[in-house]
Protein backbone atom coordinates (compact mmCIF):
# COMPACT_ATOMS: atom_id res chain seq x y z
CA UNK A 1 0.00 0.00 0.00
CA UNK A 2 1.33 3.36 -1.00
CA UNK A 3 1.77 6.19 1.52
CA UNK A 4 -1.60 7.78 2.06
CA UNK A 5 -1.04 11.43 2.85
CA UNK A 6 -3.73 11.80 5.42
CA UNK A 7 -5.92 10.54 2.75
CA UNK A 8 -8.62 7.63 4.88
CA UNK A 9 -7.24 4.28 3.29
CA UNK A 10 -9.29 1.91 4.80
CA UNK A 11 -12.56 3.81 4.64
CA UNK A 12 -11.96 4.66 0.98
CA UNK A 13 -10.92 1.26 0.18
CA UNK A 14 -14.61 -0.20 0.92
CA UNK A 15 -15.98 2.78 -0.83
CA UNK A 16 -13.92 1.81 -3.58
CA UNK A 17 -14.66 -1.60 -3.33
CA UNK A 18 -18.34 -1.29 -2.95
CA UNK A 19 -18.71 1.16 -6.16
CA UNK A 20 -16.89 -2.08 -7.92
CA UNK A 21 -19.49 -4.58 -7.38
CA UNK A 22 -22.09 -2.03 -9.10
CA UNK A 23 -19.98 -0.60 -11.68
CA UNK A 24 -18.44 -3.93 -12.80
CA UNK A 25 -21.99 -6.01 -13.14
CA UNK A 26 -24.21 -4.93 -15.79
CA UNK A 27 -27.02 -6.38 -18.66
CA UNK A 28 -29.30 -4.43 -20.54
CA UNK A 29 -32.41 -5.51 -18.49
CA UNK A 30 -30.42 -4.10 -15.40
CA UNK A 31 -29.20 -0.99 -16.62
CA UNK A 32 -31.88 1.60 -15.48
CA UNK A 33 -31.28 -0.15 -11.78
CA UNK A 34 -27.53 0.55 -12.05
CA UNK A 35 -27.35 3.74 -13.11
CA UNK A 36 -29.68 4.71 -9.72
CA UNK A 37 -27.18 2.87 -7.74
CA UNK A 38 -24.07 4.13 -9.53
CA UNK A 39 -25.68 7.37 -8.85
CA UNK A 40 -24.85 6.76 -4.95
CA UNK A 41 -20.86 7.14 -5.74
CA UNK A 42 -20.22 9.51 -8.53
CA UNK A 43 -18.93 12.91 -8.57
CA UNK A 44 -21.67 15.60 -9.92
CA UNK A 45 -22.00 16.02 -13.60
CA UNK A 46 -20.43 12.38 -14.61
CA UNK A 47 -22.20 10.13 -16.89
CA UNK A 48 -24.78 7.83 -15.02
CA UNK A 49 -23.69 5.06 -16.82
CA UNK A 50 -19.81 4.93 -16.55
CA UNK A 51 -19.15 4.81 -19.95
CA UNK A 52 -21.31 1.56 -20.91
CA UNK A 53 -23.18 1.79 -23.79
CA UNK A 54 -26.23 -0.67 -22.70
CA UNK A 55 -25.23 -3.19 -24.52
CA UNK A 56 -23.46 -6.69 -23.17
CA UNK A 57 -23.26 -8.17 -19.84
CA UNK A 58 -20.12 -9.04 -17.39
CA UNK A 59 -20.84 -10.48 -14.19
CA UNK A 60 -18.00 -9.56 -11.39
CA UNK A 61 -17.30 -11.92 -8.01
CA UNK A 62 -14.71 -12.03 -5.45
CA UNK A 63 -14.20 -8.21 -5.29
CA UNK A 64 -11.64 -6.61 -2.92
CA UNK A 65 -9.62 -3.42 -2.05
CA UNK A 66 -6.00 -3.98 -3.11
CA UNK A 67 -3.98 -1.51 -3.11
CA UNK A 68 -4.34 2.50 -2.65
CA UNK A 69 -2.11 5.61 -4.10
CA UNK A 70 -3.15 8.82 -2.78
CA UNK A 71 -1.68 12.00 -4.03
CA UNK A 72 -2.53 14.40 -1.11
CA UNK A 73 -5.17 14.12 1.77
CA UNK A 74 -8.03 14.23 -0.77
CA UNK A 75 -7.06 12.34 -4.29
CA UNK A 76 -6.62 8.52 -4.57
CA UNK A 77 -6.47 6.13 -7.63
CA UNK A 78 -7.99 2.81 -5.56
CA UNK A 79 -7.18 -0.46 -6.81
CA UNK A 80 -9.73 -3.34 -6.53
CA UNK A 81 -9.63 -6.86 -7.31
CA UNK A 82 -11.99 -8.84 -8.73
CA UNK A 83 -12.97 -12.17 -10.88
CA UNK A 84 -15.06 -12.60 -13.76
CA UNK A 85 -15.69 -15.28 -15.55
CA UNK A 86 -11.70 -17.73 -15.28
CA UNK A 87 -9.80 -14.07 -15.12
CA UNK A 88 -8.78 -12.26 -12.10
CA UNK A 89 -8.56 -8.53 -12.75
CA UNK A 90 -8.13 -4.91 -10.98
CA UNK A 91 -10.28 -2.01 -11.17
CA UNK A 92 -8.47 1.29 -10.78
CA UNK A 93 -11.06 3.57 -9.73
CA UNK A 94 -10.18 7.66 -9.03
CA UNK A 95 -11.53 8.65 -5.81
CA UNK A 96 -12.25 12.33 -4.36
CA UNK A 97 -12.34 12.70 -0.36
CA UNK A 98 -13.91 15.73 0.67
CA UNK A 99 -11.73 15.70 4.01
CA UNK A 100 -13.66 16.32 7.66
CA UNK A 101 -14.52 19.71 6.94
CA UNK A 102 -16.80 18.41 3.91
CA UNK A 103 -18.39 15.64 6.09
CA UNK A 104 -16.42 12.73 5.31
CA UNK A 105 -17.59 12.13 1.90
CA UNK A 106 -16.36 10.29 -1.16
CA UNK A 107 -16.98 10.45 -4.86
CA UNK A 108 -15.87 8.17 -7.92
CA UNK A 109 -13.72 11.42 -9.81
CA UNK A 110 -13.21 10.41 -12.95
CA UNK A 111 -13.09 7.16 -15.43
CA UNK A 112 -12.20 3.50 -13.78
CA UNK A 113 -9.75 1.51 -15.67
CA UNK A 114 -9.39 -2.34 -15.85
CA UNK A 115 -6.20 -3.98 -15.57
CA UNK A 116 -4.51 -7.37 -15.60
CA UNK A 117 -3.62 -8.58 -11.93
CA UNK A 118 -0.68 -9.28 -11.50
CA UNK A 119 0.78 -13.18 -12.23
CA UNK A 120 1.01 -15.52 -9.08
CA UNK A 121 4.43 -15.35 -7.17
CA UNK A 122 7.18 -17.69 -7.61
CA UNK A 123 7.09 -19.70 -4.95
CA UNK A 124 10.59 -21.20 -4.61
CA UNK A 125 10.85 -24.95 -3.13
CA UNK A 126 12.02 -25.84 0.05
CA UNK A 127 14.65 -28.31 1.16
CA UNK A 128 12.68 -31.17 2.03
CA UNK A 129 13.54 -32.52 5.85
CA UNK A 130 14.84 -35.85 7.16
CA UNK A 131 12.23 -38.02 7.15
CA UNK A 132 11.96 -40.09 10.10
CA UNK A 133 9.76 -43.28 8.42
CA UNK A 134 9.56 -45.16 11.64
CA UNK A 135 8.21 -42.38 13.72
CA UNK A 136 5.70 -41.67 10.97
CA UNK A 137 4.82 -45.74 10.77
CA UNK A 138 3.52 -45.12 14.43
CA UNK A 139 1.72 -42.32 13.56
CA UNK A 140 -0.21 -43.74 10.74
CA UNK A 141 -3.00 -45.65 12.74
CA UNK A 142 -2.93 -42.92 15.53
CA UNK A 143 -3.63 -40.40 12.83
CA UNK A 144 -6.19 -42.13 11.07
CA UNK A 145 -7.92 -42.71 14.21
CA UNK A 146 -7.84 -38.66 15.13
CA UNK A 147 -8.59 -37.63 11.58
CA UNK A 148 -12.35 -40.02 12.09
CA UNK A 149 -12.79 -38.91 15.57
CA UNK A 150 -11.70 -34.68 14.51
CA UNK A 151 -14.40 -35.09 11.91
CA UNK A 152 -17.39 -36.37 12.87
CA UNK A 153 -17.11 -35.13 16.71
CA UNK A 154 -17.40 -38.39 18.61
CA UNK A 155 -16.46 -38.28 22.04
CA UNK A 156 -13.43 -40.75 21.51
CA UNK A 157 -11.86 -37.69 20.32
CA UNK A 158 -9.85 -37.05 23.33
CA UNK A 159 -8.21 -40.54 23.44
CA UNK A 160 -5.49 -39.04 20.72
CA UNK A 161 -5.37 -35.60 22.06
CA UNK A 162 -2.20 -34.96 24.06
CA UNK A 163 -2.72 -34.84 28.60
CA UNK A 164 -3.81 -31.90 29.02
CA UNK A 165 -4.74 -30.81 25.89
CA UNK A 166 -8.33 -30.60 24.55
CA UNK A 167 -9.36 -29.95 20.70
CA UNK A 168 -12.33 -28.68 18.75
CA UNK A 169 -13.74 -30.25 15.99
CA UNK A 170 -15.73 -30.60 12.87
CA UNK A 171 -19.04 -32.03 14.45
CA UNK A 172 -20.05 -33.86 11.14
CA UNK A 173 -19.31 -31.29 8.93
CA UNK A 174 -16.75 -33.83 6.73
CA UNK A 175 -15.86 -37.41 7.00
CA UNK A 176 -12.42 -38.78 7.01
CA UNK A 177 -11.64 -40.77 3.98
CA UNK A 178 -7.96 -41.12 4.15
CA UNK A 179 -4.43 -40.01 4.71
CA UNK A 180 -2.62 -39.28 1.42
CA UNK A 181 0.61 -38.48 3.02
CA UNK A 182 2.64 -37.88 6.50
CA UNK A 183 5.74 -35.82 6.70
CA UNK A 184 7.35 -36.46 9.78
CA UNK A 185 10.37 -34.75 10.37
CA UNK A 186 13.61 -36.59 12.33
CA UNK A 187 13.15 -35.06 16.39
CA UNK A 188 12.70 -35.59 19.63
CA UNK A 189 9.55 -36.69 21.94
CA UNK A 190 7.50 -33.43 20.45
CA UNK A 191 7.63 -32.88 16.57
CA UNK A 192 5.94 -31.08 13.90
CA UNK A 193 4.40 -33.14 11.03
CA UNK A 194 2.18 -32.14 8.49
CA UNK A 195 -0.48 -34.42 6.56
CA UNK A 196 -1.93 -34.17 3.93
CA UNK A 197 -6.16 -35.31 4.54
CA UNK A 198 -8.48 -36.66 2.56
CA UNK A 199 -11.82 -35.50 3.44
CA UNK A 200 -15.62 -36.85 2.14
CA UNK A 201 -17.94 -33.97 1.41
CA UNK A 202 -21.19 -34.03 1.47
CA UNK A 203 -23.80 -34.11 -0.95
CA UNK A 204 -26.45 -32.29 0.47
CA UNK A 205 -30.07 -33.16 2.07
CA UNK A 206 -30.83 -35.13 -0.99
CA UNK A 207 -29.56 -39.40 -1.17
CA UNK A 208 -28.03 -39.66 -4.88
CA UNK A 209 -29.31 -42.33 -6.83
CA UNK A 210 -27.47 -45.66 -7.28
CA UNK A 211 -27.18 -44.63 -11.27
CA UNK A 212 -26.74 -40.83 -10.68
CA UNK A 213 -24.16 -39.49 -13.12
CA UNK A 214 -24.62 -35.93 -11.37
CA UNK A 215 -21.27 -34.54 -9.91
CA UNK A 216 -23.37 -32.32 -8.10
CA UNK A 217 -25.51 -34.73 -6.77
CA UNK A 218 -22.77 -37.08 -5.39
CA UNK A 219 -20.42 -36.61 -2.52
CA UNK A 220 -17.05 -35.72 -3.13
CA UNK A 221 -13.43 -35.81 -1.79
CA UNK A 222 -11.27 -32.76 -0.75
CA UNK A 223 -7.54 -33.32 0.09
CA UNK A 224 -6.30 -30.25 2.81
CA UNK A 225 -3.04 -30.21 4.43
CA UNK A 226 -2.51 -29.74 8.12
CA UNK A 227 0.53 -29.30 10.42
CA UNK A 228 0.32 -30.72 13.83
CA UNK A 229 1.82 -31.16 17.06
CA UNK A 230 2.13 -34.18 18.00
CA UNK A 231 4.10 -35.77 21.59
CA UNK A 232 5.26 -38.88 22.13
CA UNK A 233 3.56 -39.86 25.66
CA UNK A 234 5.01 -43.62 26.37
CA UNK A 235 5.15 -45.78 23.27
CA UNK A 236 2.25 -43.88 21.54
CA UNK A 237 2.44 -40.55 19.65
CA UNK A 238 -0.64 -38.15 20.35
CA UNK A 239 -1.67 -34.80 19.06
CA UNK A 240 -0.99 -31.63 21.08
CA UNK A 241 -2.45 -28.87 18.30
CA UNK A 242 -3.31 -28.56 14.79
CA UNK A 243 -3.40 -25.52 12.53
CA UNK A 244 -3.08 -25.18 8.76
CA UNK A 245 0.19 -26.35 6.87
CA UNK A 246 1.05 -23.31 4.94
CA UNK A 247 3.24 -24.18 2.13
CA UNK A 248 2.59 -26.99 0.06
CA UNK A 249 3.42 -30.54 1.26
CA UNK A 250 5.63 -32.87 -0.32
Amino acid sequence: MQVNHGFPAERGMAFAAQFAGVYLNFNPEDAASRSRKLAAFLAEGMDPQMGWDGYGQMAAVAIQPYDIEASDAHNAVISVAFQTGPRRLMLSVPVYYSGDEGGGRFAVAGRPAVLPAPAPAEVPQLAPPEIDEAAAADLKPQLEGFFTDYASGAAGLQRYVAAGKSLPSFAGTFTFAGLKEIVVPVGGATREIQAVVKWAVPNGEVPPTPDTTDPAAVGGQLEQAYRLTVEKQGDKWFVADIRGAGRVVG
